[in-house]
């Protein structure tokens, strides 16, 4: 019994470090080395021409992750006007987020932050970045400027959410919802997770059934009744390959300190 307790509790922790969705309130790194490590980010991505990218960022060490798991947390960041504190306005990356919400871990909602928000809970300032071709580009800016993100949601949070069919939502599976959209040139989600099924291979998840089973008795944003056969979810790796497989990716770059 003393095993089986430590199994679920180890099992949780690496999950909890896995799923890297929450907005984050607590800071591992300085103000100023959060906001140096943003900017050097945005930076990077304007120096590239990139008007909309996917990003990732690292919530827990490497090591604590599942095999093939390179990032927790990805979203879609988009060159826009933003209006400060103070009221004036300015050009930088604002990023569109689907976030667990913390009062239910069974549940999501879409958040717009900026790379310093985005950046504020890492456990290491490490981020990955997506650059797709200037034309998925510019239709991904056209999703989102449409609302049409908001209709891709699904608030049903899982941790290992089945990318092939639409009962439960993770950040991962919406950001790659908002690219097929952008794609496709459509939010009809049956013709979605056809293409889905058809053309994008997902992330093996490495932890038995037994294992996931334990952890879904003790977390509700974890459940396996999307999935049949092997458990597979969508990862930061298995859109920069869906992309580079098919010619929609100016470049995929990991930018760390």
């Amino acid at each position: 019994m003393n095993q089986l307790i430590v199994l679920v509790y180890t099992l949780l922790f690496v999950c909890t470090s896995y799923a890297g969705s929450n907005r984050a309130t607590e800071a591992n790194f300085s103000p100023q080395e959060i906001a140096s490590f943003a900017k050097q980010v945005e930076k990077y991505a304007a120096q590239q021409g990139a008007r909309a990218f996917i990003i990732a960022r690292l919530g827990q060490p490497q090591e604590k992750l599942p095999k093939g798991i390179e990032f927790t947390h990805t979203a879609i960041a988009v060159y826009s006007e933003i209006t400060l504190s103070n009221g004036k306005t300015a050009k930088g990356y604002a990023i569109h987020n689907l976030y667990q919400n913390a009062d239910n871990s069974a549940k999501s909602s879409l958040v717009t932050d900026y790379p310093v928000d985005f950046f504020w809970g890492v456990s290491e300032l490490k981020a990955g970045i997506i650059i797709p071709s200037a034309e998925l580009q510019q239709r991904i800016i056209e999703v989102i400027a449409s609302g049409q993100n908001q209709q891709l949601h699904n608030p049903r949070y899982s941790l290992i959410a089945n990318p092939y069919n639409n009962r439960y939502q993770n950040c991962t599976e919406h950001t790659l919802n908002i690219v097929n959209a952008a794609i496709y040139q459509t939010t009809d989600m049956s013709r979605l997770k056809a293409n889905t099924k058809a053309y994008f291979s997902p992330q093996p998840i490495h932890f038995s059934r037994l294992k996931l089973s334990l952890g879904s008795m003790f977390n509700s944003g974890i459940t396996m009744k999307d999935h049949q056969g092997k458990i597979k979810t969508t990862s930061f790796t298995t859109i920069a390959n869906y992309l580079a497989d098919y010619d929609l990716m100016q470049e995929k770059h990991t930018f760390e300190l």
